[in-house]
């Protein structure tokens, strides 16, 4: 099993990313980086792990940084939808399929 990531969820890593260099250092967007590397891995081996939500999909929160992904289930593996600041509205990036 494997993951992918929706356009919409490589954008936001991309974000989150250029916010944490900026504001505190590539050591700490590395680490940010890592995070999300360590759940993305977890989910595809235990993909039954996040909370169940709307439309099919799930959510796990990273340790540490205030983020959650959100994902779902694809024949043979997770395509992960959004990777979420828990801080936005619940709806961001609902419209991701």
């Amino acid at each position: 099993m494997t993951y992918s990531l929706h356009s919409g969820a490589e954008q936001d890593i991309a974000d989150a990313l250029d916010f944490y260099k900026e504001q505190a250092g590539f050591a700490v967007a590395e680490r940010f980086l890592g995070e999300f590397e360590r759940v993305a891995k977890l989910l595809v081996e235990y993909p039954g792990l996040g909370t169940p939500t709307k439309k099919g999909r799930r959510t796990f929160p990273l340790q540490v940084f205030p983020y959650s992904v959100v994902y779902r289930s694809v024949d043979g593996g997770l395509l992960i939808l959004i990777v979420r600041h828990q801080r936005r509205k619940p709806s961001y990036g609902g419209g991701r399929r």
